[in-house]
């Protein structure tokens, strides 16, 4: 069996968004697309992730308001991977950076967003994470 790849595994066509944007816009276009991430973008170049916790976290925790610019809670840099790029560096990888997901880039675009739920389907599908992975969304 060949070994498995990033693109194997991914969420392809990640929602993007600009960093300009408002953590409103952030948060109805995770709940009208069911993601819990989005690809931030500076004009066509890709800068970051987002994800519904640095919402809460470093955005409604720390004060912001709802007006306030995605780039102001997005990750700072810009940890990515490859489609082509093997299962087991992808865990490593977000092990070592201890992030939960990771874009996936063909060059400056991006393709797919690879996550850990992804990851334990692929690993252990009979596991806890992989359930809740699978499961429908409850909300």
């Amino acid at each position: 069996m060949a070994q498995q790849t990033v693109a194997d595994v991914m969420t392809p066509a990640p929602t993007t968004i600009g960093m300009s944007e408002t953590l409103e816009t952030a948060a109805r276009t995770m709940a009208t697309q069911d993601v819990g991430a989005l690809v931030v973008q500076a004009g066509p170049t890709t800068v970051g992730i987002v994800t519904d916790r640095d919402l809460v976290v470093r955005g409604l925790a720390e004060g912001l308001g709802l007006e306030a610019m995605v780039g102001e809670v997005a990750s700072e840099e810009l940890l990515s991977i490859g489609p082509g790029v093997p299962v087991e560096t992808a865990v490593e990888l977000m092990r070592v950076a201890a992030v939960r997901r990771i874009p996936v880039m063909e060059g400056d675009v991006p393709v797919g967003i690879v996550s850990i739920g992804d990851l334990a389907v692929l690993r252990d599908p009979t596991s806890a994470l992989a359930d809740i992975s699978e499961a429908e969304p409850n909300g």
